[in-house]
């Protein structure tokens, strides 16, 4: 500090000392934390009272990216009661209803908030190859279009509110050894990286998002096949948010498990990938009944923090 500075304060705290006022402190204004998590659902296809698969991000205290769009996530978004006028990145990790049903709907709540033109970003897998085994799903592109292109089931919402433009990105899901995940969006220290996941039959995306130091990576529903890629993306995460629905083997039916991945390879998989903690979500009834047995299951090889997600709640990785 120079001279002139130094006696300006000096001639300050001087004067209030002479007039007997007590100085006035001021208290430390806490930091925005550089990435909040919302939990808008945290459960999975069934009616079971949590919404479905859905989250949204807050970048710099701007909530700004919505990680999949599962039915009932709209209500919650009202609950949480935060702003949509930066809202403009979309991840979707897969294309099946309780990841993508809300999508409309949380479209329309982002275009009845803003009179102003709208512009989304939206990410998603590449849609299904040929020679094609199992069910149909079109890329992220083909989707859109479905519903929002101009002859498109939601067609009237490009210009309902607020002019509306949708920018569509298909992510390649072919599984790969070694592959490496691959940066699909960056700004300033805000940076978005994506690769293949595997969920049976259904083109599947896994991203990491990381800003100022800090990061959350989201497995989406994963099997076996995928998990080396989400090992490998999720390395040092500081949360990553792993989809729960079976309970270890054989506890489950056995076809859930070449859909989704048992506690005890959570686990394994934390460890290896060395996250910092774990968050527990698309909670099935049976991993929500057995949440107990779920937990002590990962902790014989996961000893970091590691908790059961529940509609609306706020995380600061």
């Amino acid at each position: 500090m120079d001279i002139p500075k130094r006696l300006t304060r000096f001639l300050t705290l001087l004067t209030v000392l002479v007039s007997g006022a007590t100085p006035t402190v001021h208290a430390a204004q806490p930091s925005t934390p550089p990435l909040e998590l919302i939990v808008l659902g945290s459960g999975g296809p069934g009616a079971g009272g949590r919404a479905a698969s859905s989250y949204l991000l807050l970048i710099d205290g701007v909530p700004r990216i919505f990680v999949d769009a599962g039915p009932g996530s709209f209500a919650r978004l009202g609950e949480a009661k935060v702003s949509l006028a930066g809202t403009d990145i979309v991840l979707l990790t897969h294309l099946h209803i309780d990841h993508a049903g809300e999508l409309p709907g949380l479209f329309k709540a982002r275009a009845v908030s803003s009179s102003g033109p709208i512009v989304f970003d939206v990410w998603g897998p590449d849609g299904s190859h040929e020679p094609r085994e199992g069910a149909y799903f079109p890329s992220t592109s083909r989707f859109l279009h479905l519903l929002f292109g101009p002859n498109g089931a939601f067609a009237y919402l490009r210009d309902f509110s607020a002019p509306l433009t949708l920018h569509a990105h298909d992510i390649p899901t072919s599984i790969s050894v070694n592959a490496a995940p691959q940066i699909v969006f960056k700004q300033s220290a805000l940076t978005i990286t994506a690769i293949a996941g595997h969920h049976a039959d259904a083109p599947s995306v896994i991203y990491r998002i990381d800003d100022a130091g800090r990061s959350v990576t989201f497995s989406g529903d994963i099997d076996a096949q995928g998990v080396p890629n989400l090992t490998r993306i999720a390395k040092g995460t500081d949360l990553l948010v792993f989809n729960s629905v079976v309970l270890d083997p054989p506890d489950s039916p056995a076809i859930l498990y070449t859909l989704h991945t048992p506690p005890h390879a959570i686990g394994e998989i934390a460890k290896k990938a060395n996250v910092h903690g774990l968050l527990l979500s698309h909670l099935s009834p049976a991993t929500e009944e057995e949440h107990d047995a779920v937990l002590k299951s990962i902790r014989q090889s996961f000893t970091g923090p590691a908790t059961l997600a529940t509609d609306g709640m706020r995380l600061k990785p």
